[in-house]
């Protein structure tokens, strides 16, 4: 069998040892004689994962009781609507009109996440980045009445992290990790909320989780529609309706390779280890490799890159592939190229990655 190192944005690699698991037990589930994906999502075996993984996770993150923790579905598509329609709370008993939330806006999610939010109520803009880096605290103008701030940890389309939590004071902070969830410690007590699906660093497409602090669940007007209430997935144990068995069960062994690994602080460890080694070639490059996101924000999940002759682009894709180094063309909306360096991509695929490119502009450079 010949595995290629997979550096798409998302979907994205899985552990071998996940799929190899996956394989030995797809036909018979721990002995019921039935695969996961065809046992009741009220079964004893499968409840026995359904919590089993909540309680990981909240150990792997270190997420307190105060918490809650629910599976949903929907993507993050359907998370710009939740956080809104949750959030954007009263002003009071006798003015029923509705406080908005303030997003920081640095990138495709953000923006796209701040539009879907005007959409739903009022909102303001704490800051707006360049995408080339991210807006610092003292540029952040928050309302006193925000409902929220909402900013996306980690933008996977130009290749931009936050270096810092921004403080809000009181106003409860919300982030979006979808693609950097379990790469780095952070305090979860600073945020009110975080949320993120689980194709980059957690599993697969078709789950998405939520952290929610319990004073935040409740607020969601009486006509919020039953699927988009965070109180519906928190009284049900996440079990509203059928969750997403299969998704939730790679979830589940992920968190146990996790472990095994040695939890969030190894991947942070790799994750600097990876990224560094690629933009060491674009730093070296003399103008071959250009990158535009100043270093300070550089994401350490999406290394995006452009070549000095964009001519060259289908060759370095196709003598990449040829060598097993997949999916590095960046997104559409800006080309160039991009390599996503999750977890579970080997810190081996990152290096080989970087000895191409070395390679590729010794001969075209």
């Amino acid at each position: 069998m010949s595995r290629c190192f997979n550096f798409s944005a998302g979907p994205s690699e899985l552990p071998l040892e996940v799929l190899e698991q996956v394989r030995d037990e797809l036909l018979d589930f721990r002995g019921t004689g039935c695969s996961i994906m065809e046992i009741s999502h009220r079964s004893k075996a499968f409840t026995e994962v359904h919590n089993e993984t909540q309680q990981m996770l909240r150990s792997l993150l270190d997420i307190p009781e105060e918490y809650d923790i629910l599976f949903m579905q929907g993507g993050g598509h359907m998370q710009f609507s939740m956080v809104p329609l949750n959030l954007i709370a009263p002003v009071s008993a006798s003015d029923p009109s509705r406080r908005g939330g303030c997003y920081i806006v640095n990138g495709t999610w953000s923006r796209k996440a701040a539009h879907e939010a005007g959409r739903l109520g009022g909102i303001s803009i704490a800051a707006e980045g360049d995408e080339t880096n991210v807006p610092q605290q003292q540029d952040l103008r928050i309302p006193d009445d925000a409902s929220y701030v909402y900013y996306c940890d980690n933008e996977t389309v130009h290749g931009i992290e936050f270096n810092y939590v921004p403080d809000t004071g009181s106003v409860p902070l919300v982030a979006d990790m979808s693609s950097n969830i379990l790469t780095r410690p952070f305090d979860i007590r600073k945020f009110g909320a975080i949320w993120f699906g689980a194709q980059k660093n957690f599993g697969i497409a078709g789950l998405t989780i939520a952290a929610v602090r319990h004073d935040l669940i409740g607020r969601a007007p009486e006509n919020c529609p039953v699927m988009l209430d965070w109180k519906n997935y928190s009284s049900k144990n996440s079990m509203l309706n059928t969750p997403p068995t299969f998704a939730i069960y790679i979830a589940n062994l992920v968190c146990h390779w996790l472990e095994k690994q040695g939890g969030v602080p190894e991947m942070a460890r790799r994750a600097a280890e990876k990224s560094g080694a690629l933009y060491s070639v674009i730093d070296a490059s003399d103008g071959f490799y250009t990158g535009k996101v100043k270093p300070a924000f550089r994401s350490r999940m999406n290394v995006t890159f452009w070549l000095k002759d964009e001519s060259l682009n289908d060759l370095f894709v196709e003598e990449a592939a040829a060598l097993g180094l997949k999916n590095i063309r960046g997104h559409r909306s800006i080309g160039g190229m991009r390599a996503s360096v999750y977890n579970a991509v080997p810190t081996e695929g990152a290096k080989q990655l970087a000895d191409f490119m070395q390679d590729f502009e010794r001969r075209h450079g």
